[in-house]
């Protein structure tokens, strides 16, 4: 497949008297594509998330990476330091799910807006926060596809409070690939049997992916854990996943 040429930009989104920065990037050439929601990790809309939206772009999609932390951290990324994860856990502590929720939707409600992007193929791709954030993202009635990568938590909480992420799976109404390594000691292999028991248990459409050496953040190629091998293969399954939008 053709990287397509893309163009990014910095947008505003508004919400009542709420201001959500986001990152915009889509591919240049005239025509008509499936929207993306990038969800951060806990350390901001940084380089990583910017580099994958921009990665997703490429591939024909107008994606859309929204400041999860605006309410309490405006402008807030860094890098990957034992001091930036702390930082970046006390912001994510500040979340509630609801907050999130309407903050993806008013995403969405942006890329309706643009006249090149589809108005009913939308999927989101989250990474550590943002992976447990995708799983409640799967839930919103436009999301048709949706990539979770290293989601702790899932199955004991959820942002703000209230039962665990997991027992909203019955909701989930699109197609959910979820993607953890099996060194990965914040997500024991105890909780990935349970996210695989639920989406089996409510038949959502889905595929569960382990990867054998890999620790949390194998994706990212700007932390010590990058897995080069277990990043390729899982970007390939989300190019099969998100193909499903086209």
């Amino acid at each position: 497949m053709t990287e397509q040429a893309i163009s990014t930009t910095t947008v505003n989104l508004l919400q009542d008297n709420i201001q959500v920065s986001a990152y915009l990037a889509e591919p240049k050439e005239p025509g008509s594509y499936p929207g993306v929601v990038v969800l951060q990790e806990i350390f901001g809309v940084n380089v990583h998330i910017r580099e994958v939206t921009e990665r997703i772009a490429q591939l024909g999609y107008v994606a859309i990476a929204p400041a999860l932390f605006q309410r309490t951290a405006p402008g807030f990324e860094t890098g990957y330091t034992l001091e930036d994860i702390e930082t970046g856990r006390s912001y994510a502590m500040q979340t509630q799910a609801s907050e999130l929720l309407s903050d993806i939707q008013l995403a969405i409600d942006y890329l309706k807006n643009l006249p090149q992007v589809k108005k009913d193929s939308f999927g989101c791709i989250g990474f550590c926060f943002g992976g447990h954030v995708a799983y409640l993202a799967a839930t919103l009635p436009d999301i048709k596809a949706t990539a979770s990568f290293y989601g702790a938590g899932i199955t004991t909480r959820t942002p703000g409070g209230g039962a665990p992420t997991v027992t909203r799976t019955r909701e989930i109404s699109g197609t959910l690939y979820a993607f953890f390594g099996t060194e990965d000691a914040s997500i024991p292999a105890e909780q990935v049997d349970e996210i695989t028991t639920e989406l089996e248990k409510y038949k959502i459409p889905h595929r569960v992916f382990r990867y054998d050496g890999a620790d949390h953040g194998f994706f990212c190629d700007h932390r010590a854990s990058y897995n080069p091998k277990a990043a390729a293969d899982a970007w390939e399954q989300v190019k099969k996943l998100f193909g499903q939008l086209n």
